[in-house]
């Protein structure tokens, strides 16, 4: 038997989450058993685990959108048992069980292999925040962004996605400047490499559809008015590229930062990314990102740690990333 966070559906609709102890047999479909050494929590799972958003599509559920493990056995060319493996995304935690478990079954296709620059620990504090990072750095560098043509900006900064994204644009050159609502974390955000914090509150309200030109290149895993007062703030042809709503999905601009500034907008989608881009992602954390940094940015939790970590994470009471220890 195995431990494993369970989200169950009632009669009446809602969702319970709680520790079970479940067998074998009860692990879905797949080609791949992996034995869990880390999870995470991301806001998909918190969201998941508390049921504030309609995120899991089939129950009971086993939540948790990254996993980092050792494979136990394979009927996937690609793995052998012993290999150890990375998963990000690919429904996982969603519409199939996830990573908040001590074992899983998975389609080898969803697979990439631990690189050999980061212990299973770090991967996890890495995990779909960093990966999206990453994502979100190689798509501003293919756009053209280059440090010689002015600062960039991330907003949500203290959180996963931002704390790695700052590093990683730092360590490309960029002068960094980080957007949080967290001024007691302004050392930390220095210690990631910005160069300058600003005050979220200035960019969270509406303001006009354009503004004074300030962004060479955007990270935004915010979404609503911060998003569209980044591409307001755009310089001429620069590129935002958004993977995050924590402020809300909706976007209330005006195509002016796009059709007069040339300004473009680009989408992050980290679940369904081809293989070609996860493994250059993952590529270059493994060459830019420091082990060192990485365990700063990371807070670890036990599995019957998660409900209550969830509550603080929808809360904005976490700063950087959650690795959970399965195993505890």
């Amino acid at each position: 038997m195995f431990s494993a966070l369970l989200i169950e559906k009632g009669e009446s609709g809602s969702t319970a989450t709680s520790l079970k102890k479940l067998e074998e047999s009860d692990l879905p479909d797949g080609n791949v058993r992996v034995d869990v050494e880390y999870s995470t929590l991301n806001y998909k799972d918190a969201l998941a685990v508390t049921g504030r958003s309609p995120v899991v599509r089939t129950f009971p559920m086993v939540p948790g959108i990254d996993l980092a493990g050792v494979v136990t056995d394979s009927s996937h060319p690609a793995w052998q048992p012993g290999d150890r493996v990375v998963l990000n995304g690919w429904g996982a935690g969603e519409g199939h069980w996830g990573g908040l478990a001590q074992r899983a079954r998975l389609d080898g296709d969803w697979l990439v292999p631990l690189p050999t620059a980061f212990t299973p620990w770090q991967a996890m504090a890495i995990g779909t925040a960093g990966y999206t990072a990453g994502l979100c750095v190689d798509a501003l560098l293919a756009a053209g962004v280059s440090p010689d043509r002015g600062p960039v900006l991330v907003t949500g900064a203290t959180g996963g996605v931002g704390s790695v994204a700052v590093t990683l644009l730092a360590r490309a050159g960029f002068e960094v400047t980080a957007a949080s609502g967290k001024a007691a974390e302004t050392e930390y955000l220095r210690r990631l490499g910005a160069a300058e914090v600003l005050d979220r509150a200035g960019l969270a309200e509406a303001g006009r559809p354009l503004q004074r030109e300030r962004w060479a290149g955007v990270v935004d895993a915010v979404g609503s008015h911060t998003l569209a007062n980044a591409c307001a703030q755009t310089r001429y042809g620069g590129t935002v590229v958004a993977c995050g709503l924590a402020q809300g999905m909706d976007f209330p601009s005006s195509v002016a930062p796009f059709i007069l500034r040339g300004v473009a907008l680009l989408g992050i989608d980290s679940v369904m990314a081809p293989m070609a881009s996860r493994r250059a992602a993952w590529g270059r954390l493994a060459r830019d990102l420091d082990p060192a940094v990485v365990d700063m940015i990371a807070e670890e939790i036990a599995l019957g740690d998660t409900a209550d970590a969830a509550q603080r994470l929808l809360a904005g009471a976490v700063r950087g990333r959650l690795v959970v220890d399965v195993n505890q």
